[in-house]
């Protein structure tokens, strides 16, 4: 009796909050103010995302006002320090207690997994503007993406790698879901293409060493070492590469975009210059937008925008349309306004896919360059409309 008890306290308990939830979902549609919730690593180890998307947010509302669908839109940010422990429960209380109409941000897929049941019981839409596992808009039907898939990006290099006389290849990720993603969808594309990797290297997320894998590496020798990083470990890695002779024995280095990140290039030196990547954005993509875009960022933060920055801008694009459609209401029908959207981008044309709430954007790969100076991704090959492999089929 005293253990049923306890179960029917649980269960009261859980609807109590699921009740408190909804009854927060509906509450966000009054009032002249409608807020988004914000929860980025403004500290720790991926601060430099949380920096940039913040910095992106900043510039669209700074260009396009604090105005959308009639209401006054306000940022209520948080600082989850890269902990989902902590993304979750920042994530309720901007539910429960500030009563925002969306949740955005979200540096890394552990911290989007683990909001995502808060956003399918309160009705909120949830607008992941960094976080890049393929899975991510599969954990929750109010989830939506502005950053990019990491196989988007993956299957791009290995199908420029074997075409271009690469036939053997170390792979080398994070040990988390993204890079899973990468190994995966890489070595996939890559075999079928007619190539061959020999060896899966993994590196924790937190306080990698590349020293040892690198020698492992040298001693394997590839063709090319493939790799994807999350942002902001690139320049260590870089240097490592460097001081254990990579670049000097011949093996060429071709990665995702994480890995030459804007926010980090022009401080990682020669040992950069030639790397081939493929990616969604860069600061020196041609176009007239993107120069502006650039300009503006700049002037405003004294440092370049990456491929974050751009997530939070178009993120704050998508809400702002979202918002203007539904004349200010939330909950089913402002994410019923955001997918299916389509629109031009500092990073080129993108559309929120209806069904996947997933983004399809063209893949750009593109070589470290020195450019007036400073080291930039240059874009010399496109691949037009590229929609996440995982859900393609």
């Amino acid at each position: 009796m005293k253990t049923r008890r306890h179960s029917l306290h649980r269960l009261a308990g859980a609807a109590l909050a699921g009740l408190a939830l909804l009854g927060a979902a509906a509450a966000r549609a009054d009032g002249g103010t409608v807020k988004i919730g914000v929860i980025l690593p403004m500290t720790g180890q991926q601060a430099s995302t949380g920096r940039e998307v913040e910095a992106g947010i900043k510039l669209w509302m700074a260009q396009h006002g604090n105005k959308a669908g009639g209401k006054t839109v306000e940022i209520v940010l948080r600082d989850d320090a890269t902990v989902p422990d902590t993304t979750r429960r920042l994530a309720q209380e901007l539910v429960v207690n500030d009563k925002v109409a969306v949740l955005a941000g979200f540096g890394i897929t552990p911290a989007a997994m683990a909001t995502a049941p808060i956003a399918t019981k309160s009705q909120t839409p949830m607008v992941v503007m960094a976080a890049a596992t393929s899975s991510i808009t599969e954990a929750s039907p109010f989830i939506v993406r502005t950053s990019f898939t990491l196989p988007q990006v993956s299957v791009s290099i290995a199908d420029w790698a074997a075409k271009n006389k690469i036939r053997k290849v170390v792979s080398l990720v994070s040990d988390y879901g993204p890079g899973n993603d990468a190994e995966k969808y890489f070595a996939d594309r890559f075999t079928l293409d007619g190539g061959t990797v020999v060896e899966k290297l993994r590196t924790p997320l937190r306080s990698p060493d590349f020293a040892p894998v690198l020698q492992k590496v040298r001693d394997d020798a590839p063709d090319a070492l493939f790799v994807f990083l999350p942002s902001g470990q690139g320049a260590q890695f870089m240097k490592q590469f460097a001081e254990r002779g990579l670049d000097k024995a011949g093996i060429r280095l071709i990665a995702t975009g994480d890995v030459t990140d804007d926010d980090q290039l022009d401080q990682m030196g020669d040992v950069a210059l030639g790397v081939v990547t493929a990616h969604h954005y860069s600061a020196a993509h041609p176009s007239a937008m993107n120069q502006k875009f650039v300009a503006a960022f700049e002037a405003a933060n004294k440092f370049r925008p990456n491929f974050m920055a751009v997530g939070g801008y178009d993120g704050m694009h998508l809400i702002y349309d979202a918002l203007n459609a539904t004349h200010g209401a939330g909950g089913q029908k402002l994410l019923d306004a955001m997918k299916g959207q389509v629109f031009e981008s500092p990073r080129g044309p993108i559309l929120i896919d209806a069904q996947t709430r997933d983004i399809v954007q063209d893949v750009y790969i593109r070589r470290v360059e020195r450019v007036k100076g400073q080291l930039y991704n240059v874009e010399f090959e496109t691949i037009a409309s590229v929609k996440d492999p995982g859900k393609s089929k």
